[in-house]
């Protein structure tokens, strides 16, 4: 799926779930607004929640040694915050 399919079905789904149009400028305005406070929070250090969907948080993953695949040298691969995502109870369910 594409973003702009993606646009797409909120816009059509907004129209058939909800009895409301909404244009696929806004929707993608508010997509890329989402993106954009997720992106903030989680260089923050908070956790950002998906109703419906999950949650967002930052996890911290260790300095570890790796090796260079082709040349088999063992390498240092620094520490780093990755994002993280935790699905909901209700999208696992869905999906079994």
């Amino acid at each position: 799926m594409t973003k702009q399919d993606l646009i797409e079905r909120i816009a059509e789904t907004m129209k058939i779930r909800h009895d409301r149009a909404v244009s696929k400028t806004d929707v993608a305005s508010l997509l890329d607004a989402l993106g954009a406070v997720a992106t903030e929070r989680l260089k923050a250090g908070d956790d950002v929640p998906l109703p419906g969907l999950g949650k967002l948080a930052v996890k911290a993953k260790a300095a570890r040694t790796g090796r260079n695949p082709k040349t088999g040298e063992a390498i240092q691969i620094p520490a780093k915050r990755v994002p993280d995502f935790s699905p909901a109870k209700a999208l696992k369910d869905a999906l079994a």
